[in-house]
């Protein structure tokens, strides 16, 4: 088991639903000294790779891709799920269906933040049917930005997201696969990854 895997085991809590709350200490409140042991483990499965930008979407993936953005020495921007008075100018836009609300959203990103020719990371807090993730994409790709992969901290390999997004070419790296939950007795099963 690796870290963040020892981690769900400890906190994580598993509800009816395919639910997987990490809330104490990955998407509400957050453990500083995970998010950099998250930061750096991203930038050892990518930083063989030139990246110019770390992408993800709000709220969630911030604070993550944050840290991500660090161990790079790079910017990092977020799609907005509102439009907002301060948001001017030109914007590149996805719909997003989420998993987690069961709402669509248009993302935006504004135009001055992503540009072409940039190498994009796309970081993501969950990967489940893989919509937030296909929206980013677009994106990226709107921009004439090169994806040069996807890091997602938590993905739900029984659900198919991750099949969807490899076999359209990207190189996904999950830091934990769930493959079966078990809200009766709260047990949850990884997928054996050699990494």
């Amino acid at each position: 088991m690796n870290f963040l895997e020892e981690r769900i085991v400890k906190d994580g809590i598993v509800k009816p639903g395919n639910v997987l709350k990490v809330d104490s200490f990955l998407n509400h409140q957050m453990d500083i000294a995970l998010m950099e042991e998250i930061g750096r483990e991203f930038k050892r499965r990518f930083g063989h790779k030139t990246i110019t930008k770390v992408m993800t979407i709000e709220a969630s993936g911030i604070g993550i891709a944050a840290f991500v953005a660090r161990e790079f020495g790079v910017p990092m921007v977020f799609a907005k799920k509102s439009k907002s008075v301060n948001l001017d100018g030109e914007m590149f836009v996805a719909e997003v269906e989420s998993f987690t609300h069961k709402n669509k959203n248009q993302v935006i990103v504004s135009k001055k933040f992503l540009q072409e020719g940039e190498h994009v990371l796309i970081i993501d807090d969950f990967l489940a049917n893989g919509c937030a993730l296909q929206g980013l994409i677009s994106i990226a790709e709107s921009a004439g930005a090169v994806v040069e992969g996807c890091g997602i901290v938590i993905e739900k390999g029984f659900q198919i997201g991750g099949r969807v997004i490899r076999n359209l070419g990207y190189h996904v790296e999950s830091l934990a696969i769930v493959d079966a939950m078990d809200a009766e007795n709260g047990t949850i099963t990884f997928r054996e990854q050699n990494n």
